[in-house]
């Protein structure tokens, strides 16, 4: 059972849209009140700010709930609007579409995965709209990926219900296996969003650059083309390191001949020989 929501801006929502309905005609602007539920409450002023601005944001949101509405024996799901055709128009504005069947074909499909059994829940349903409505869908690829984004997020938090009840082992790892691929295909499907939404373009913004001293910097776009290579340099031999305070040492693979003086050796005779 889901619980009672009271309108910060004046009127219950079930309240409004019965006003409207009777009325024929729009409901007064909404104004933030003293109190949703105290009337003797006095709102500070920065409660009555975040008032006010909810209430604008509130106002801005013009696509209506889906609602079963019962004919005799016969139940149909239309937008909660007191204009059928202006309802359809703007719920098709928020999923992004000016296409009918696939406004049809989509609504019915939130129908299906919001309402777990043969019963409409209205509860479901519109909060899976709502999370379609808030992504706000530029065309249909968009819409269709809001959609299942909604549809994972409702598994995901199914799963994590069964996580927290499980009895044995084995149906906590089941429950955490889902989970966990769940979790990961919802950051998936944003990331595609963002990169469709974007182009395929990625800006990177540089928020703080240091320079040493010396150094230099470029800000801007930096294009490096193509163009010929110039030949690498051979390596010079290290040249060899040497005291300039001493003579260089003589090289051992390079000896030097000395002359040595040769000595005369003496006959027997007494005659000198050389």
């Amino acid at each position: 059972m889901q619980p009672a929501v009271r309108s910060p801006c004046g009127l219950d929502w079930s309240e409004r849209t019965a006003a409207e309905m009777k009325t024929n005609k729009p409901a007064a602007p909404d104004k933030p009140a003293a109190d949703a539920s105290n009337p003797g409450y006095a709102a500070s002023e920065p409660e009555r700010k975040a008032l006010r601005k909810f209430c604008d944001r509130k106002a801005s949101q013009t696509a209506p709930r889906l609602k079963l509405q019962k004919q005799g024996k016969r139940a149909s799901i239309a937008p909660q609007h007191q204009d059928q055709v202006i309802g359809q128009v703007l719920l098709m504005e928020a999923l992004g579409t000016t296409d009918a069947d696939f406004y049809n074909g989509l609504l019915g499909q939130l129908i299906n995965a919001g309402s777990p059994g043969k019963q409409f829940d209205e509860a479901g349903v519109n909060f899976m709209l709502a999370v379609v409505k808030d992504i706000k869908p530029r065309d249909q690829l968009e819409a269709m990926l809001a959609a299942q984004m909604a549809a994972v997020h409702l598994a995901s938090m199914t799963f994590s219900r069964r996580l927290a009840h499980v009895d044995n082992i084995m149906q906590q790892d089941s429950a955490e296996r889902a989970f966990n691929k769940l979790a990961r295909t919802f950051t998936t499907q944003m990331e595609a969003l963002k990169r469709y939404r974007s182009g395929g373009e990625q800006k990177v913004t540089v928020q703080h650059v240091t320079v040493s001293e010396g150094g230099q910097a470029i800000v801007g776009n930096v294009t490096q083309t193509a163009g010929k290579r110039t030949p690498e340099r051979q390596a010079t031999p290290t040249p060899a390191l040497s005291d300039a305070r001493q003579p260089a040492m003589a090289m051992l693979s390079e000896p030097q001949r000395v002359p040595v003086e040769a000595r005369r050796r003496k006959k027997d005779d007494g005659r000198s020989s050389s």
